[in-house]
């Protein structure tokens, strides 16, 4: 069996094999690679980031709590080693150091993806969670290979981080090329497209300037029309800032997952003699509760006080904001279920092997492709380096994946 479960009527869920663990952390990779698609695809419908933020939020906890519930009570438990998710609850005097890991690492979650939409529409979906990616797997799958006691084989371990490295530079290297492409298209067109002039539009339309949905992908007509009906307003920017952006959220991205491997496994002995520590579930309870008052709190701030140019709005727009609602609460949950079954398979195999789910851009990149018509039209070095890319994170997944170790359990 890829996945044990030990028998009992009310306990916990435990992931015990390497093939449970490497399940977990595949499903994992599709999950997080697809949510920032989803949120991206709203941005460029014009869904203001705010109220698509608090509809994620919500589905997100909910899933953390579906999962705590389910998972966290079903199987054998032992009150000495491995309490069910409700004892935990009950326990928060004993185990209360676990806990302020947990919540930490979830404000640097919070954090960091609120970050990841502002970059998503700067700097676009593939650049953004490569970069990011490429951040976590650096310094967070460094630490957790040391929290965990070298749980992992070192070599392959870090030929995989060698690997993302690699990609890394051949990202950038696509970012900075398709840069170019779209400068091509555009030639000396305004980057404000609210100034464009009536014989540009003519030039790039043929006519009457049209809807997205009306011209080629990858057009110079296209990326005006997408200018034009996008929540936030990027062309004519620096890239300075979307960068920044991204580099801030990958920097938030490498903290969480140690602070969450110290949370379950108690590497610093701040628990005292004899309290069980945290079981995954109770952990990704707490990571999920702080993650979601600390999104809440800042999203309704920038409601009235928004950032980077957003459109002002209020807590009754929110509310009464029906565009694209559904596929927002799909983001939070699919990251939810993304999330869990990262933590799940980290305590397993190692949490260095569980940051594979950092190849998320082959996802990411595939929904880019797909949705959104990126690199569409673009030059043959964007193409042969975007493809060096997508194989470079192909082998970085299969060597962190390769690497994993088991945990033993008392």
């Amino acid at each position: 069996m890829m996945i044990m479960v030990s028998a009992g009527e009310l306990g916990v869920y435990v992931v015990e094999s390497k093939g449970g663990a490497i399940a977990c952390i595949t499903l994992s990779l599709l999950c997080l690679g697809t949510w920032p698609a989803l949120l991206a695809l709203l941005e460029r419908r014009g869904r203001l980031p705010q109220h698509t933020y608090l509809d994620y939020s919500i589905t997100n906890f909910f899933a953390a709590i579906f999962i705590a519930f389910v998972f966290g009570q079903i199987g054998e438990s032992s009150p000495e080693e491995a309490p069910s998710f409700i004892t935990q609850l009950t326990q928060i005097k004993e185990n209360w150091p676990s806990v302020l890991f947990a919540l930490a690492g979830g404000v640097g979650l919070s954090i960091g993806n609120l970050a990841t939409q502002y970059a998503l529409a700067f700097v676009g979906l593939s650049v953004t969670e490569v970069t990011s990616a490429s951040i976590t797997v650096v310094i967070g799958t460094s630490v957790n290979y040391f929290l965990d006691n070298k749980l992992n084989r070192a070599d392959v371990l870090f030929s995989g981080v060698a690997c993302f490295l690699v990609a890394v530079c051949l990202g950038s290297a696509v970012h900075s090329s398709n840069s170019a492409d779209v400068e091509a298209k555009l030639g000396k067109l305004s980057g404000d497209c609210k100034t464009v002039s009536q014989e540009e539009c003519q030039r790039l339309f043929g006519g009457e300037e049209e809807e997205m949905e009306n011209v080629k992908e990858g057009t110079a007509a296209f990326l005006i029309a997408l200018e034009n009906k996008r929540a936030i307003k990027v062309l004519g920017k620096s890239m300075v800032v979307g960068l920044s952006i991204t580099f801030f959220a990958g920097l938030c991205f490498s903290l969480f997952s140690p602070l969450f491997n110290l949370a379950t496994n108690d590497q610093w002995h701040t628990l005292e003699p004899g309290v069980p520590k945290l079981i995954v579930y109770t952990a990704f309870f707490y990571f999920s509760l702080s993650c979601f008052v600390v999104a809440v709190a800042l999203n309704v701030t920038f409601l009235y006080k928004p950032v980077l140019d957003s459109p002002r709005s209020s807590f009754k727009g929110y509310v009464n904001d029906w565009n694209g609602r559904g596929w927002a609460l799909l983001a939070g949950l699919v990251c939810g279920f993304g999330n869990g079954l990262q933590f799940m398979g980290g305590q397993a195999a190692g949490y260095a092997a569980a940051d594979a789910v950092q190849a998320l851009p082959l996802v990411s990149t595939f929904w880019g492709i797909y949705l959104f018509g990126e690199y569409r039209r673009s030059s043959p070095r964007t193409y042969a380096l975007l493809v060096g890319m997508l194989v470079m994170f192909a082998v970085a997944v299969a060597l962190l994946m390769a690497s994993a170790g088991k945990r033993e359990r008392r």
